[in-house]
């Protein structure tokens, strides 16, 4: 096997907010957390997530260099900042596959930041810059609802969920939100995808940082989706897909989540198994009906609001509510 080069460079600083004034949360002491022997999952309500894409979108594309970047990039910071108990973001720059330098800010909200039991939950919320995959204006950037902003929605709605239903004290989750993930093209090669994840990978907001596994969104959105075991997630991380395909059936949501083989796709989760070496999954929408094995509106102008559905929202997020709060009880982390 070919050994993979990164072209990841980093030219700026990491910085620290959290909710209390600039200083990091005291540890609640463990009485203040959720008896583990009845730790209750919260709901997940997607009419909150659904705002959430709505209020991405209204910015405008969220491509590398734009207002728009910066102005979504402010306002995923101010809500985490509400909903975690600390947020690190990243403000970098990283070679393209065309080697222009683009400004990249990755963005990660942690829950109890001082567990040693943790769960890393990820999407990336830029725009693509070009709709390759559409009839007409295909130099424009899209809109990015279900690809980008409806795995950012996701996340938002969980934090916000498991604020109001603490973790025990041992388990940590971090919500890691990436940029510079679709400024990618297939001649540039593989690795000019996930630019910020890799950087991520390279350079974790704190220093030795592990997780005991992964979950990638990425399309989780759309109507009619349906969510197939990803090559790379059986590949590198079959345990997980278990616990993940185990979890929905529990929630109810196995006619989203089927036990059939899909494609293998680099997408970030790729690079966190490979270069932060944590196994890492990969929640996506894949169809059997199309040549590129996506959805039929995978980067065109038609991945707006109308191809969004609360059912498919609702899905995903009690999913990963039902893994999450699985794990907390004492079985569940073994």
């Amino acid at each position: 096997m070919n050994k993979m080069k990164f072209t990841v460079v980093a030219l700026s600083s990491l910085l620290l907010f959290s909710c209390g004034g600039g200083k990091e949360k005291e540890e609640q002491p463990a009485e203040n957390t959720a008896a583990s022997s009845s730790l209750q999952k919260p709901t997940f309500n997607a009419d909150t997530a659904y705002q959430y894409i709505e209020t991405q979108l209204s910015f405008g594309p969220r491509v590398p260099g734009t207002a728009a970047q910066k102005q979504c990039a402010a306002w995923m910071q101010e809500k985490l900042t509400a909903f975690c108990d600390t947020v690190y973001v990243q403000n970098v720059e990283v070679r393209a596959g065309n080697a222009k330098m683009l400004p990249c800010i990755n963005i990660i909200g942690s829950l109890n930041p001082k567990a040693k039991n943790r769960i890393l939950l990820l999407a990336h919320w830029d725009s693509r810059p070009w709709a390759d995959m559409d009839t007409k204006d295909q130099d424009k950037a899209i809109a990015a609802a279900d690809d980008g902003a409806s795995g950012v929605a996701v996340l938002m709605e969980l934090a916000r969920a498991i604020q109001n239903q603490p973790l025990p004290a041992d388990l940590g989750i971090d919500i890691l939100l990436t940029d510079a993930e679709d400024y990618g093209k297939t001649e540039w090669g593989d690795e000019s995808y996930a630019l910020g994840t890799q950087y991520w990978a390279l350079h974790p907001h704190l220093s030795g940082y592990k997780a005991d596994f992964g979950i990638l969104l990425d399309m989780v959105g759309g109507r009619n989706a349906r969510f197939p075991i990803e090559g790379y997630s059986a590949q590198l991380a079959q345990s997980v897909v278990q616990r993940v395909w185990q979890a929905a059936g529990q929630a109810g949501y196995s006619s989203y989540f089927v036990y059939d083989k899909g494609a293998t796709i680099t997408d970030d989760h790729f690079f966190v198994n490979q270069i932060a070496k944590i196994p890492t999954i990969d929640i996506i929408s894949l169809s059997t009906s199309t040549q590129s094995s996506f959805a039929p509106h995978w980067h065109t102008h038609q991945d707006d609001m109308n191809i969004i559905d609360k059912n498919t929202l609702k899905a995903v997020g009690e999913t990963l509510l039902q893994v999450i709060y699985d794990y907390g009880r004492p079985s569940g982390n073994s």
